[in-house]
């Protein structure tokens, strides 16, 4: 069974056994992280105005060089539900855990989105598709909307 977000004009499904950390008000830019019982996590930072996503994409690169020695990347593109992303695949070794990454940056009428998906690679098998299906609820769930 899934549960629905609702709040500050965002609105996504996500596993109703996964925890949701949220301000409790929407003061300015605002992130929203959805944690696995076990190791993923997804999470949603919104950036009100015009910030431009490359330039935030390439500080949340160099901040990852720094945190994770050997850190592997690739550039990447997606087109989810219409709504062209960028940003980075990754994979890193964390307490001897290798574990892939991705974050993707967008654009939408009055801001500018991070998400950033992570699990250990164990269980990175068994929640992609979910962290996936979150992505694009997020996305459908919010046409129209201006977001």
């Amino acid at each position: 069974m899934s549960t629905l977000f609702d709040q500050f004009g965002i609105r996504f499904e996500f596993p109703e056994n996964w925890q949701v950390d949220a301000p409790t008000e929407a003061t300015g830019d605002i992130s929203i992280t959805v944690s696995s019982p076990e190791t993923a996590f997804w999470s949603l930072t919104r950036y009100h105005g015009t910030v431009n996503p490359a330039e935030l994409l390439e500080q949340v690169l160099a901040t990852m060089k720094e945190e994770y020695a050997g850190l592997e990347f690739d550039t990447a593109a997606d087109h989810i539900e219409d709504q062209p992303m960028v940003g980075y695949d990754l994979n890193f070794f964390y307490l001897d855990l290798s574990n892939t990454a991705w974050f993707r940056g967008f654009q939408r009428e009055k801001a500018t989105y991070l998400l950033f998906c992570q699990a250990e690679d164990r269980e990175m098998e068994q929640v992609e598709p979910v962290l996936h299906a979150m992505t694009v609820s997020l996305l459908r769930n919010n046409q129209g909307r201006g977001m």
